[in-house]
């Protein structure tokens, strides 16, 4: 398989990984912070109506989902594709936050989690995912031992 056919798959692969746990920090959250009394959390309406009754702790899971599922899918990336590393960990960053923003214009947010959202959880964590890819890529020391032969 040549190279741009496989970092194509590979992609796709970081995009669905990361998607995944997105979507279970974001179905996961509620059992741990439930939603205001009478919010459908499933229901993208009932959530821009009842917006106002959402407290900051409400809004820990969906950057979690957000930051996490950019992380993964960045390192997912970095480690899998055959070239280029960095640029296929940073496109993730690009894709998820194009899905922030158009997630920001779906359901009506706070100004400080959008802008908290949107600074923080999608870049940073590519860039954090090619840290964390270097990190596990890098070759053992195999020049010192701490035991002397």
């Amino acid at each position: 398989m040549k190279s741009i056919q496989k970092n194509t798959a590979v992609l796709i692969f970081a995009i669905i990984v990361g998607g995944l746990v997105n979507m279970g920090l974001v179905i996961f959250g509620p059992v741990i912070i439930p939603a205001p009394s009478g919010v459908d959390v499933t229901d993208v309406e009932s959530i821009a109506a009842s917006m106002h009754l959402f407290e900051p702790k409400h809004f820990i899971f969906p950057f979690l989902a957000h930051a996490i599922g950019t992380l993964t899918g960045a390192v997912v990336a970095y480690m899998m594709v055959v070239s280029h590393s960095s640029v296929f960990a940073y496109v993730i960053g690009g894709v998820f936050m194009l899905g922030g923003i158009v997630n920001a214009f779906m359901i009506p947010s706070p100004v400080w989690y959008l802008f908290v959202d949107l600074l923080a959880a999608y870049i940073p964590m590519a860039w954090l995912g090619t840290i964390i890819g270097k990190h596990i890529r890098k070759p053992p020391d195999s020049g010192r031992s701490l035991i002397r032969e």
